[in-house]
């Protein structure tokens, strides 16, 4: 059997919405079920939503809202071993060379596979998740441990001024419906974070195979190429970019004062 994907462009450069159906590209799955598979922890959120860049507000929740339904081929590749394996491998690659202290904000943490390896690092962890019923979850899950879990928008974060040590990003920005959502974000971890903190993140290197997994799910890619400069606009200053065949990792610093 042959899987036929109709895909369609939106009318923002690199934004690519696939379908719209619950299990679209199930027939997908057994094909590449022995692949390694990169940068998948993409539909276990609200910022998969299918606004366009006028609409598109993750700052507005609406109690009645509900979820588009999650594909067969997401469940699949979200609970699979090799996904796990690559978290455990990916997220001590986004950290090493790094020092991010002792009180740290990780964005988007969706069921908290990420945070389940980030954890144990530091003293203090807060994480920050839009989706309602993940961010209940994962707080029932980490409750007694050194992890609070605030359910919010992490393009308006309810964190006063210079507040973390450091931040995290962990494959969540192409989730954020647009390039302008994605820079507000950028912009509020500077503001969280105290001067002289870090901000070390990971996201996705644009693929077919990266469209297709995304049937169902907003995806607004991050080109590594260009995500220093986003950096530096939103007052960071970039001290590494570094990219492989999968994914692109950077570490950048809020500027001590002078």
């Amino acid at each position: 059997m042959v899987a036929i994907v109709k895909m369609r462009r939106d009318y923002m450069p690199g934004r690519v919405i696939v379908g719209e159906g619950g299990d679209r590209g199930v027939t997908l799955s057994q094909a590449i079920e022995n692949c390694s598979l990169p940068l998948l922890r993409h539909s276990l959120s609200e910022y998969r939503k299918h606004a366009r860049p006028d609409k598109a507000k993750l700052n507005s929740f609406d109690p009645g809202y509900e979820r588009d339904p999650m594909n067969r081929l997401h469940h699949w590749l979200c609970r699979s071993g090799s996904w796990r394996e690559t978290i455990e491998q990916r997220v001590p690659w986004v950290l090493s060379g790094a020092d991010l202290g002792q009180n740290v904000l990780e964005l988007g943490p969706g069921p908290g596979l990420t945070t389940d390896v980030l954890r144990p690092k530091v003293q203090r962890l807060t994480a920050i998740e839009v989706d309602p019923k993940l961010a209940k979850s994962l707080g029932s899950r980490l409750r007694d441990s050194n992890v609070a879990v605030v359910r919010g928008d992490a393009t308006a974060m309810p964190f006063p001024d210079a507040h973390f040590s450091g931040g995290v990003s962990f494959t969540m920005l192409h989730h954020v419906p647009s390039a302008e959502l994605q820079d507000r974000l950028l912009r509020e971890v500077w503001r969280v974070l105290e001067p002289g903190g870090v901000f070390m993140g990971s996201d996705s290197i644009q693929s077919l195979f990266l469209r297709l997994i995304h049937i169902g799910d907003t995806l607004v890619p991050v080109d590594p190429d260009r995500v220093g400069a986003r950096l530096e606009a939103a007052g960071f200053e970039v001290l590494e970019i570094e990219k492989n065949s999968d994914a692109f990792r950077f570490h950048a610093r809020r500027p001590r004062a002078r």
